[in-house]
């Protein structure tokens, strides 16, 4: 794995946490009598619709108990709202969204240091309630009497009611357009029903979750009625409480959908219990090559894997009898999808398989030496006459709810059955919501996948999702011919920023707690046959067609990007645009395919996108956790590598990531704004913490020592790891580079904001002007991704280097400090950590960094929970 073994950190000093300072600024707000001024006739007209939409309801023959839910926009935020809301008696706290990219008005605005009004966007909150009409004339009561007196005393535990009518930029009820967010719903019937007049279109209804089982009853007893006057039925319904989900799938005729698409406000639509509407088997797998055929390969003999699986795939079913694949895999088919699933269709599934398995045949990889279990999750779709099929999840269940059942039977086992695969820790899914891409508001795949991690100790894997869209260039395709290769591709880096909006990650790629993987534009195929097609980068970029972050609270998402695969391009005829070819042939990867005609099953393709980044990567996590699990046993002895070795490996997956050519490229490229900061933001939205090195970051060598840390943390408390200075250094001009890489699993609470629950992050010696004392004494500085944005996920990735001399004595130390608060709620139990550090010099030069820094660490002894 490497020329010298990984060493540990002894066990860390205990401390108390650093307190962050937090400054983040409050926009000008308009004064009373002005919020007056604006927001009585939007009050005024809240209720008018309010008693409507009551009187309607309650001359229902469901006889429905009117309640309605008010979206409250703030500009800011208000902490703690939610308990207020709890205070009033007919409210319900459903949930919170943040927002951004508010324009600010004359109302609303930022000032500069002399006070003068700036553009800056606003951020905001979206506070959902479920009122009914005592609620709501509560409310309206606390906001009239708040207006004829400003001084006014609230009621204990409605204080925070003041604070949302200073900040409350617009208050409206729930409606149509929110629950139809996801139009293309519409766009999934028309195809069905076109396809077939006479079937029946299905959907699925996230309805509001509400925290008691008799409201949560009475909503599908509500919805169902709804569906059943319609024509249709409910097919199935998903509760899970850890993640405030709550859905049922329903149908109803060809007839009545196609009057809901001309005519959206009917009563389905408009029912208050509902919070979203989307199609069901929603998660297509991306159409298979229409250029190229599969060819042969010649097979070289490998040893078959022993042991138990590490990797789980989720995806299509894999042609298990394929020479590449024979022996290879555990298929887990207990649902019998097998039985209709021929061979031909086994396209992804196969795919995936073989490069986690194989690798990119191109580069001649040895097989894991242990087997891959798999789990269907997709299908071919039924109405498809093409060959092979589409692979798709059926629309005859709740993805959400399959997916859960999928993974708690590898863990835990169903009803009384055995765990179908214990050993399983990394999970890849190779899988993105082309219906779904990221904004602001957590899907409920995402949220499930987060729970998940955290319950059963899992790392999984995540594609950022493909846009296979043609590219805007705005000049015609025999002008853009007429370009040279660089400035091709600096007019199309371009273009893809100012889409990015429509470019963003695809669900559940905005997971906090897996890692999620972009497409880096590259891999090692030869003879490429480029026909009528061309290659838009020349050079290290991020492919075309991987999307752009930031995540969850604009947090590092993509967390990194890796080869995809090199995907080609041809001009549009008549317009002015570039659209991306699927073929089979070089460039690409190559893996294992089904034969499109008769014979042994032999045959590979070549394929490209952020599947295959996630397949390599769940590849290398396989590796990565056998070789982290060896050396824990020979250097941490006494310590419980089971509890541990998820976050080592999330942290081991991610410190060896660094922007290098890549981030080089697009700064150059970018920096025509002028402003350092965006520039950075940019970078990171596209290429996350950048490219992985995972051999690297899983050893050491001469000039280089990597130490790993691994303790449970509590809130307000924190371990202090000291890691020694290597003499050498002293007064050298020599390039060094200071890595530090801090990950977790944070446990999530969907219904808040803040989401995460525990908050970790390094800083160094005791937190005071931290990065000052880091440059003061090695004399380097950070660099890459922007310092802020590195803590607001569950993975914390910074860099820093410098070559001035720095007077470093024998004894010397840096001080680590690994924090730990709570976020959006407190800390139900210790959180587990990975820390890993490096201190390298550029190659070439000979200094005996490792040695040195091994030499004055102690042994390694037991981190004990908490802290």
């Amino acid at each position: 794995m490497a020329d010298l073994p990984l060493l540990f950190f002894p066990s860390p000093d205990r401390a108390d946490r650093t307190k962050r300072k937090m400054n983040p600024g409050k926009p000008i707000k308009p004064s009373v009598s002005r919020q007056w001024q604006r927001l009585s006739p939007v009050f005024q007209r809240l209720q008018e619709s309010f008693n409507e939409r009551c009187a309607e309801l309650q001359r229902t023959p469901t006889g429905i108990d009117p309640e309605q839910t008010l979206v409250i926009e703030t500009i800011g935020s208000v902490e703690n709202f939610a308990n207020a809301v709890k205070k009033v008696r007919g409210f319900e706290w459903m949930g919170e969204i943040e927002i951004d990219e508010i324009a600010p008005d004359e109302d609303f605005y930022y000032v500069d240091r002399e006070r003068e009004r700036t553009t800056t966007a606003l951020k905001g909150r979206l506070y959902l309630v479920m009122s009914n009409q005592t609620a709501f004339t509560e409310m309206l009561n606390l906001w009239r009497r708040y207006q004829a007196n400003q001084t006014m005393i609230f009621d204990h535990g409605l204080t925070k009611f003041r604070d949302v009518f200073q900040y409350l930029k617009d208050i409206r009820r729930w409606g149509v357009e929110d629950r139809l967010a996801e139009r293309k719903v519409f766009d999934i019937w028309r195809e069905d029903i076109e396809f077939d007049p006479k079937r029946s279109v299905r959907f699925e209804a996230e309805l509001w979750y509400r925290g008691k089982n008799h409201k949560r009853r009475k909503s599908v007893t509500i919805v169902s009625e709804l569906i059943q006057n319609l024509g249709g039925r409910v097919i199935s319904e998903c509760v899970i409480h850890s993640i405030a989900y709550h859905s049922v799938l329903g149908e109803i005729p060809a007839e009545k959908a196609l009057q809901i698409i001309e005519q959206p406000e009917v009563d389905l639509i408009r029912c208050e219990n509902i919070m979203f509407f989307r199609t069901s088997g929603q998660i297509v797998i991306d159409k298979e090559p229409i250029e190229g055929d599969v060819s042969d390969y010649e097979f070289p003999e490998g040893d078959l894997p022993a042991s138990d699986p590490v990797i789980a795939l989720l995806d299509g079913l894999p042609l298990e009898n394929h020479r590449l694949l024979a022996n290879r895999l555990v298929i887990d088919d207990p649902d019998g999808w097998a039985s209709d699933y021929p061979a031909i269709d086994r396209q992804h599934g196969t795919a995936m398989a073989s490069l986690i398995v194989n690798g990119d045949l191109n580069n001649g990889s040895n097989p894991l030496r242990r087997p891959v279990y798999v789990r269907p999750i997709m299908k071919p779709n039924t109405t498809d006459f093409n060959s092979p099929r589409e692979e798709c999840t059926p629309d005859d269940l709740l993805f959400v709810d399959y997916v859960h059942r999928a993974v708690k039977r590898i863990v835990e086992g169903e009803g009384e059955g055995e765990p179908a695969a214990p050993t399983v820790k990394i999970i890849n899914l190779s899988i993105g919501d082309c219906l779904r891409p990221f904004s602001q508001m957590m899907s409920p795949l995402a949220r499930l996948l987060d729970w998940l991690s955290v319950k059963y100790n899992l790392l999984f894997i995540i594609s950022s999702g493909n846009h296979l869209e043609k590219i805007d260039i705005g000049i015609s395709g025999n002008d853009f011919m007429k370009l040279n290769a660089i400035n091709r591709e600096s007019l199309v880096v371009n273009k893809l920023y100012e889409d990015m909006r429509h470019r963003r990650l695809l669900s559940p790629a905005e997971s906090i707690n897996g890692l999620t993987v972009g497409a880096l534009h590259a891999d090692s195929s030869q003879d490429i046959h480029l026909g009528h097609q061309f290659n838009l980068f020349q050079s290290e970029l991020p492919s075309p067609v991987s999307p752009f972050g930031s995540g969850y609270r604009n947090s590092i998402k993509p967390d990194f990007i890796t080869p995809g695969g090199r995907v080609l391009y041809d001009t549009s005829i008549g317009s002015n645009h570039i659209e991306p070819r699927n073929r089979s042939i070089a460039p690409g990867h190559r893996a294992a395919a089904p034969s499109t005609q008769a014979g042994p099953p032999d045959k590979t393709r070549f394929c490209c996108g952020s599947s295959n980044s996630a397949a390599l990567t769940s590849r290398a996590a396989g590796i990565a956790y056998d070789y982290l699990e060896s050396i824990f046993q020979e250097q941490a002895r006494g310590s419980d590598f089971s509890t541990f070795g998820i976050p080592i490996l999330k942290t081991a997956l991610v410190h060896g990531c660094s922007w290098n050519r890549s981030g080089e490229r697009l700064d150059t490229l970018l920096k025509a704004d002028g402003n350092a900061g965006k520039t950075k933001n940019k970078i990171s939205k596209w290429l996350g913490y950048g490219v992985p090195d995972f051999e690297k970051a899983l050893g050491c060598n001469d000039q280089r020592a990597t130490l790993i840390g691994f303790g449970r943390l509590n809130d307000g408390k924190a371990h202090v790891y000291q890691l020694p200075l290597p003499p050498s250094l002293n007064a050298k001009r020599e390039r060094r580079r200071f890595t530090v890489t801090l990950a977790w699993l944070s446990p999530v609470v969907s219904t808040t904001q803040r989401y995460r629950e525990a908050l970790l992050w390094f800083d160094f010696e005791d937190g005071k002007e931290s990065r000052d004392k880091l440059e003061k004494k090695i004399h380097v500085k950070g660099i890459e991704s922007d310092h802020y944005a590195t803590r607001r996920g569950t993975v914390q990735h910074e860099i820093f280097e410098g070559e001035t001399a720095a007077a470093i004595s024998d004894g010397d130390f840096l001080r680590i400090k690994v924090n730990c608060r709570n976020d959006a709620r407190k800390i139900s139990s210790p959180i587990s950590y990975g820390l890993i550090v490096s201190l390298e010099v550029a190659e070439g030069v000979n200094l005996p960094i490792y040695n040195e820094i091994r030499t004055r660490i102690a042994p390694a002894v037991e981190i004990r929970a908490g802290g």
